[in-house]
């Protein structure tokens, strides 16, 4: 059974694209007909791709890896900030900062500094700077978590990226392409989807139509985040059992051991074994020389 219909897009507004004369021609598998000088999009297809990213997406979170969102236009920030927290994924919904994936290293010393400003907030060093100081951090501070708050937990490059307009976030989707990170992306009638891996066919300027389609995600993104974790409680099972059948081998090993070592020490106890005190052979040969 699919995660969405036909019906429930329909009625988000996902089925609106763009007017004739912005429409990417890449697109012309997904439209449906022109009303009124502005393109349908075929939400049968829809329908198709949207399940495609959402095993996709379920089987990455599965796999224990982080997906960033990326949404920084108007319509979609709020959306997705309140249903991606929900599931502890990382998000952009403020400019993007170029250079955020192939200068990594750089953007993850500004998360760091968000941090060591944060803790000077607990640490009583606030107390021991002049009031301009504590002024200048604290704006620091503000403008740091305003624009990397979100993704103070990604510790390392996302293993996809989920973008809301990919016309926008252009910088986002070139980035990732030079990277290999795969990318996931509601497509409007005036992008190229061939510019994603995961193209979902539908309005990206309808704030129902995007929370539609992330909600759609996030419930994917729970459902592999749930078997992620009854995986690691059977796994934790089974090496806890193989554990304890391992410590009674090896404490038979040991009963074993133990009682050679003291039958060894019995049998030394009671005192070196009568040996002939000269070889059979030396004794022999010295019978026939006394004998001549």
């Amino acid at each position: 059974m699919s995660r969405t219909s036909f019906n429930e897009l329909l009625e988000a507004g996902a089925h609106f694209g763009h007017l004739r004369r912005k429409w990417n021609p890449a697109m012309a598998p997904y439209i449906f007909a022109e009303k009124n000088g502005i393109h349908i999009i075929d939400l049968n297809k829809t329908v198709v791709k949207a399940e495609e990213a959402a095993n996709a997406l379920k089987q990455i979170a599965r796999s224990g890896k982080k997906i960033l969102f990326v949404a920084t236009k108007k319509q979609a920030k709020e959306i997705v900030a309140e249903k991606i927290k929900a599931i502890t994924m990382p998000y952009v919904t403020e400019r993007w900062p170029g250079g955020m994936l192939t200068n990594f290293a750089t953007i993850r010393k500004a998360v760091r500094k968000m941090g060591l400003l944060e803790k000077m907030t607990t640490d009583g060093t606030y107390e021991n700077i002049s009031k301009k100081e504590r002024l200048m951090f604290s704006r620091e501070r503000a403008k740091l978590e305003t624009q990397f708050g979100s993704i103070a937990d990604l510790t390392r490059l996302p293993a996809a990226l989920f973008i809301v307009d990919i016309s926008k976030e252009h910088i986002a989707v070139k980035e990732a392409k030079r990277l290999n990170i795969p990318t996931f992306a509601i497509v409007d009638t005036n992008s190229n989807p061939n510019e994603v891996d995961f193209p979902i066919p539908a309005n990206d300027d309808a704030s129902t139509s995007i929370s539609h389609i992330i909600d759609v995600m996030a419930k994917a993104i729970s459902e592999g985040l749930s078997e992620r974790k009854v995986d690691k409680e059977s796994q934790a099972a089974e090496e806890k059992e193989t554990g304890s059948t391992n410590k009674e081998h090896a404490e038979e090993l040991a009963e074993a051991v133990k009682g050679k070592f003291t039958k060894d020490k019995d049998e030394e106890s009671k005192g070196p074994s009568k040996r002939p005190r000269t070889n059979p052979a030396f004794a022999k040969k010295e019978k026939i020389i006394f004998n001549i």
